[in-house]
């Protein structure tokens, strides 16, 4: 759709039954003082398995609302005190109705190692022609409480229900890891994000250097000494990515390049809202936005939007209401995109509480950023 700039903006299609996945349709509640709480399923990482789909998000209870101020950008936010999230599977037939994988959990407690003991979190689900590799965040700090918290986390599994543990890269601080599920001549890449910015690195040691992380100390140690030679994408080009952005879901191979779907947060202008049918700007808000990058060379960059292809907007994204409560307003947040019969699906974290899909075909996105997105080269 045209916007009053005259750009062209392209949406993401929300499921009309969204949210898909609600903490209350896992049991994710429980009472303080009399009073009813609601927990939190969101940013779950999805593929495909067996015909099926599986999301694998990050559940949490227990816990308390507060405010913190961000030391990184020195802005006051809200934020989730006294929890400890861990990721349960889900299996679904048709993309939207999903039910638990028998009681698979995933735990970052120090139930099963004491790498990190403060969850685990937002797993992007790689598959390769071996396995499906895990890749979340580990915390080794409480949420919120201060920087240098997050350890890239690294699990395995053939069926979703054995999963095997591998270790945490310990070297530096960052989250939202995306591998690539093979080699790109020869290759293997990931996408990291160093605050702000979006990075691809070259993972020297191949996927043996996720699979074994302590074995590649040095590899990865090294990775951070060259991360201001490894940036992809700076945050700060767009007023809503003016704060930060971050990998998002599994890139997927098109005719036209490695598809990324990724985060970012800023302030979302009143022209972009108006288009969700919303009255003023959005002052910081998550958005979902796209690239293409070169098919043989992922370094470089072909394609990226310049508004986002989907911002919060419906009430349990935004701010909440009483039928669904937010906790931090105004984030949707891709973890998860595969594509069936042409079509893009993609799964979100909503208010951080809920799981939403979007959708839209495949190639009418890739046909977008090809005519109205192409980067300088």
């Amino acid at each position: 759709m045209k916007i009053e700039s005259g750009e062209t903006l392209f949406k993401l299609d929300p499921c009309e039954n969204n949210p898909i996945v609600s903490p209350q349709g896992l049991g994710l509640t429980w009472h303080e003082n009399g009073e009813l709480k609601i927990g939190a399923v969101f940013n779950g990482g999805a593929e495909t398995f067996q015909d099926k789909i599986i999301l694998m998000p990050r559940c949490q209870q227990g816990y308390r609302k507060g405010r913190f101020v961000d030391e990184k950008t020195g802005i006051e936010r809200s934020c989730l005190e006294n929890y400890v999230s861990e990721v349960r599977p889900l299996i679904s037939g048709d993309g939207v109705h999903f039910a638990g994988l028998r009681d698979i959990r995933i735990r970052g407690d120090g139930t099963d190692h004491q790498d990190f003991v403060y969850g685990i979190e937002d797993i992007r689900i790689i598959k390769t022609d071996r396995k499906y590799l895990l890749v979340g965040c580990g915390k080794i700090k409480p949420a919120f409480k201060g920087a240098n918290a997050d350890r890239i986390a690294v699990y395995s599994t053939g069926d979703f229900m054995n999963i095997t543990y591998h270790g945490a890269v310990e070297s530096f601080d960052s989250r939202n890891a995306v591998p690539f599920p093979g080699p790109v001549n020869g290759k293997y890449y990931a996408l990291l994000r160093f605050h702000p910015n979006i990075h691809l690195v070259h993972l020297e040691a191949g996927l043996d250097q996720l699979l074994n992380p302590s074995r590649h100390i040095a590899s990865w140690e090294k990775i951070y000494e060259r991360r201001s030679r490894t940036v992809l994408f700076k945050a700060g080009e767009y007023p809503h990515e003016g704060e930060k952005i971050g990998p998002g879901a599994q890139v997927i191979k098109t005719d036209r390049g490695w598809l990324l779907i990724y985060h970012a947060v800023g302030e979302i202008k009143e022209e972009i809202c108006k288009a969700y049918g919303l009255e003023e700007k959005i002052e910081r808000g998550y958005s979902v936005c796209a690239a293409l990058l070169d098919p043989d060379d992922p370094g470089r960059a072909l394609c990226r939007t310049k508004n986002p292809i989907y911002i919060p907007s419906a009430p349990f994204e935004l701010y909440g209401n009483e039928q669904y409560p937010v906790d931090v307003p105004a984030v949707v947040f891709p973890t998860g995109a595969l594509v069936r019969k042409g079509k893009l699906l993609v799964y979100a974290g909503a208010g951080d509480k809920y799981i939403i899909l979007l959708s839209c075909r495949l190639d009418d996105l890739v046909n977008y950023l090809w005519e109205h997105c192409k980067t300088a080269q």
